[in-house]
């Protein structure tokens, strides 16, 4: 949990408001952009131990690009943890000093760091420090992270893409979010 007190709203007190740039084809098929904003479905988590804002997420892969289809679906549909055959990019701003508890996504989840350090533990008891720049490959296990700042917020962006069961040892791995479930919607 958050050692300064809860986070209030999406971005975190003292990180810059990202903006997302969405690319289309205007009526002559030239490349134009779409109105620029900071991402849909933005929500407090965690009781304000971090706070969040879905930055793109599609229903199926591949995906539809005609007629906006996937823009009017990120925009009408709040994806829960993952998408189902779908894929979910979703930035977390953490509290300073927030820690999550140990969990599993059944998900290849790809996360980098934007702002701060993070502590990126697995329940092997390995653990990696990662700065700015640096890339999670996560493939289904189970993991927690803390933002090593006991005064500033950090920031990461996860891209979460759907797999196929998981097996391990011949055992079915299913998703562990305990507590961390409660702030995902299912879709």
């Amino acid at each position: 949990m958050s050692t300064s007190g809860p986070l209030t709203g999406f971005p975190a007190e003292g990180l810059p408001t990202p903006q997302r740039f969405i690319t289309t084809h205007d009526a002559e098929g030239r490349s134009v952009f779409l109105p620029t904003d900071s991402g849909d479905h933005q929500a407090i988590m965690v009781a304000g131990a971090a706070s969040q804002s879905i930055m793109y997420s599609t229903d199926k892969v591949p995906i539809n690009l005609n007629e906006e289809h996937d823009v009017k679906w990120a925009s009408e549909n709040q994806p829960g943890l993952h998408v189902y055959n779908g894929v979910c990019v979703r930035t977390i701003d953490f509290a300073p000093g927030a820690e999550s508890i140990m969990h599993r996504a059944i998900t290849l989840g790809v996360g980098t760091v934007c702002e701060g350090e993070f502590e990126f533990s697995l329940d092997s008891g390995e653990k990696r420090i990662m700065r700015p720049g640096d890339v999670s490959v996560n493939r289904g296990t189970m993991h927690k992270w803390k933002n090593l700042s006991e005064t500033k917020s950090a920031r990461m962006i996860y891209f979460l893409v759907d797999v196929e069961p998981l097996y391990v040892n011949g055992k079915k791995l299913e998703m562990e979010m305990g507590t961390l479930g409660n702030d995902y919607v299912s879709v």
